[in-house]
């Protein structure tokens, strides 16, 4: 069975692929076209991916939110903090362009100096009523002034909404239509009619616009991410295809390779549009991934080839050894790397889960067209000329290999005292690593819409909505007086909690309310008495403009109410701090028995799945180790081993995180993909270097240090070579615009490179130490099947 298994099944599958060229070729480019046909299918994200699962609190809160109130993130505002709005061409055009931007039907309201309706009290008629704040266009700046002067000392409803009084800084608020603001019409309503709006009034006064909002931001940062797609795919393919030229000196072999890669990407973008998944900023790192995984399988199928050609001429028994002799060995290595990945779909975050399947599926679809292709292609070529086997005789890697050896031979208590000191060090890291809930923090830092993020931060304290819904139990419970002053209460701690912005709910409109009532004068600006309360209600249930006000604020039966603040970026720490201080405070002027209040709101829910994700991540981890355990158990049958190939592979892991803690990169969500990545993808040289020791073991009668040295130079170079692809092709990352990815491809290229010195190191120290105990045939029995042959050997 074992001989079937590691002989007889990769010789059977090297004659079916051989005996059948055309077939195979005709196959893959049926697949390539049915896959290239579900391109269509590809959605790129309209919102922040939602990393909790359905059935969470904090979404089951949200989402109840939602069907109350609708989509909280449907708000764009645009700012202006200049002197020259005021004068009479600029200020008209600023009106101008919210009449404009009002008749477009994606636009649900649009709240501005042109539009804004003041209440005022109707004596006659013992209601009140909304009346414009501008009949007309103002012609002089000493009318402006006026009308500058009664909003921002006047009209203390709208402050924080559409005016800074300390600053001037004048904005309009624009609500989209709820039932498009997270669809593909709002990209095309931001992109073909709103910018090209704003630009045109920049173009005729001169003035600096600031947009910023949820919808602005989500349209712009997707864009962000269609866009470096490509740029991912290019610089991947240029990276390796030079690295690989540089290995071959052959530009056939290059084209070869960069074939299959290509074929991987069609078929991943393929793969993404087939299961109907969502591109984000998760799912569009696969295609480069697939190169960068996809080249060292192209290394080790034709370097193989060349090698055995050069060994004896013939071409079909050398692809027929290709695919025989390596298929085993690529077919291990690309398993466990599609494990790291793997290991996400186990977690019960939507964004993983898809992430993990898609990515471990195509790395097997990778190892596939690798094996298929590259003989396929070969076998319709002549054989390669002598300057293509050129480099296989060049010695310039000798050096390293050596120094390698003589340090594992002479300096092991060096090797030893310095991982000591190194997984010391980053033990004291890790208490310094920090969680990351931040939605903006990933976002391109030297885009405009990043800095008018930072604009509105400073002038309205934030854009991200933070909500508090509180249910009184009771049919027009929210109107209570009583309810009024406990909402007024909690709002005066977030209007002076730093981070948050002054708050806006119906306490607002009834202290306004009161304002009207009282002929528009400020100082009434408060929540009445019970006394005037029975007045002005009277009032207020004549009007229907008031009722038009209320929708915003309460829901249709008057038994739920909605406080809404906007928070700044303030990291995870202080909004967990700022969340604790409010629940406390809600719990002590909301009585459980008569009030159910919950906290939600976009950014909420995204700090909250961090936090889930950053638990999920010990489980998928381990769940990876597991199994890859598992994996090596079958192979080798030797516990003992098991324990001594995890410790070169956890070690670089371990150092990873110590890295993270010291340079301040946090846990997030594209961060937390470093672990299950780099140790998928490490653990393949330790299979390569224990699989050849394996074989060292039996040909020089268990002698262990012989076969450790045999070992280590025999695989060192094809480590070092594939450790430099994976190294400069997870370095393309750090090309990116977004933080995260450019954490993501310099931590796993870091822990490549110290796994590449574990595995080299590290390693061959342990077995070295360890020969009286692993040195026996009961320790390294006859594995379930070999990784190489024999003939390998």
């Amino acid at each position: 069975m074992v001989a079937w298994i590691s002989k007889g099944f990769w010789e059977r599958v090297a004659r079916i692929i051989l005996r059948n060229r055309i077939l195979i070729l005709l196959i893959i480019t049926g697949i390539t076209v049915f896959l290239a046909v579900q391109w269509k299918n590809m959605r790129f994200t309209y919102t922040e991916a939602n990393l909790l699962p359905d059935h969470h609190p904090v979404n089951v809160e949200y989402n109840k939110f939602l069907e109350t109130f609708g989509e909280e993130g449907n708000l764009i505002v645009i700012g202006v903090q200049d002197s020259a709005l005021f004068n009479p061409h600029n200020f008209n055009l600023w009106n101008k362009l919210s009449k404009q931007l009002n008749a477009f039907p994606e636009v649900d309201l649009v709240v501005s100096t042109d539009n804004l309706k003041e209440l005022a009290k109707n004596t006659e008629k013992e209601e009140f009523e909304l009346k414009p704040f501008l009949d007309h266009e103002p012609e002089s700046r000493a009318a402006i002034d006026t009308l500058k002067k009664h909003l921002f000392h006047e009209l203390p409803f709208y402050e924080s909404l559409l005016f800074n009084k300390e600053t001037q800084t004048i904005r309009t608020a624009v609500y989209i239509d709820k039932e498009i603001v997270n669809t593909p019409v709002r990209k095309d309503f931001i992109f073909n009619d709103f910018i090209p709006l704003v630009e045109k009034f920049e173009s005729n006064t001169g003035l600096k616009v600031h947009v910023s909002g949820m919808p602005y931001i989500r349209t712009l940062n997707s864009q962000n991410i269609i866009d470096e797609i490509g740029g991912f795919i290019l610089a991947a393919l240029g990276v390796t295809s030079l690295i690989f030229f540089f290995f071959f000196r052959s530009f056939r072999a290059t084209l070869i390779a960069m074939v299959v890669v290509i074929i991987g990407v069609m078929w991943a973008f393929g793969i993404l549009g087939l299961l109907h998944y969502e591109i984000t900023v998760l799912t569009a790192l696969i295609p480069p991934l697939i190169i960068v995984i996809g080249i060292p399988n192209c290394i080790f199928l034709i370097n193989k080839y060349q090698q055995e050609v050069k060994k004896h001429g013939n071409q079909a028994k050398s692809l027929q050894r290709v695919i025989s002799k390596v298929g085993n060995a690529t077919l291990m290595t690309n398993t466990t790397t599609a494990i790291g990945f793997a290991s996400f779909i186990v977690t019960e975050s939507k964004l993983l889960k898809e992430f993990g399947i898609v990515a471990s599926i195509n790395i097997l679809a990778i190892f596939i067209l690798s094996l298929l292709i590259i003989p396929v292609i070969y076998s319709f070529m002549s054989l390669p000329k002598k300057r293509h086997l050129k480099h296989l005789n060049k010695r310039w890697i000798g050096g390293f290999v050596k120094w390698m050896e003589n340090t594992v031979r002479h300096k092991r208590i060096e090797i030893y005292v310095c991982s000591l000191i190194l997984l010391v060090a980053s033990i004291i890291g890790i208490y310094q690593m920090k969680i990351s809930g931040s939605i903006i923090e990933d976002m391109p830092k030297d885009t405009e819409f990043f800095k008018d993020i930072r604009f509105f931060e400073k002038e309205f304290d934030g854009i991200m909505p933070l909500e508090i819904m509180i249910d009184t139990k009771r049919k027009n419970g929210v109107m209570k007086l009583s309810t009024l002053r406990r909402m007024e209460e909690l709002e005066e701690l977030i209007a002076e909690t730093p981070g948050l912005s002054k708050p806006i709910s119906v306490v607002n409109l009834v202290k306004y309310s009161k304002q009207a009532y009282y002929n528009g004068n400020p100082a009434y600006y408060q929540l009445p008495s019970n006394q005037e309360n029975h007045f002005i209600l009277s009032y207020a249930k004549k009007s229907s403009g008031n009722v038009d006000l209320l929708k915003s604020f309460v829901d249709s039966t008057g038994q739920i109410a909605r406080i809404t603040t906007f928070m700044k970026d303030i990291g995870t720490d202080r909004m967990e701090k700022i969340q604790g201080q409010l629940q406390t405070k809600i719990s002590k002027v909301f009585p459980e028995e008569r009030y159910n209040v919950s906290m939600t709101g976009k950014a909420l829910v995204f700090l909250k799945g961090t936090k889930y994700l950053v638990k999920n991540l010990v489980i998928s981890l381990s769940l990876a180790i597991l199994l890859i355990a598992i994996f090596m158990a079958y192979m080798f049958r030797s516990f003992k081993m098991i324990i001594i190939s995890l410790v070169p592979n956890l070690f670089p892991l371990i150092i990873t995180a110590g890295v993270m803690g010291f340079l301040g990169i946090p846990i997030k969500p594209s961060t937390i993909l470093v672990f299950s990545i780099a140790f998928g993808i490490s653990v393949d040289d330790t299979i390569h270097f224990l699989a050849k020791y394996r074989q060292e073991l039996v040909s020089n009668g268990w002698k262990i240090r012989r076969s450790v040295f045999a070992a280590l130079r025999e695989t060192g170079v094809s480590m070092f070579y594939t450790s430099i692809v994976l190294f400069f092709g997870f370095s393309v990352f750090m090309t990116s615009s977004f933080g995260g990815t450019v954490a993501l491809g310099g931590l796993v290229s870091t822990t490549l490179l110290f796994a590449m010195l574990a595995n080299l190191l590290l390693l061959p120290s342990l077995l070295l130490s360890l020969e009286k105990s692993i040195a026996n045939k009961q320790v390294l029995k006859e594995p379930n099947f070999d990784v190489l042959t024999d003939k390998d050997k």
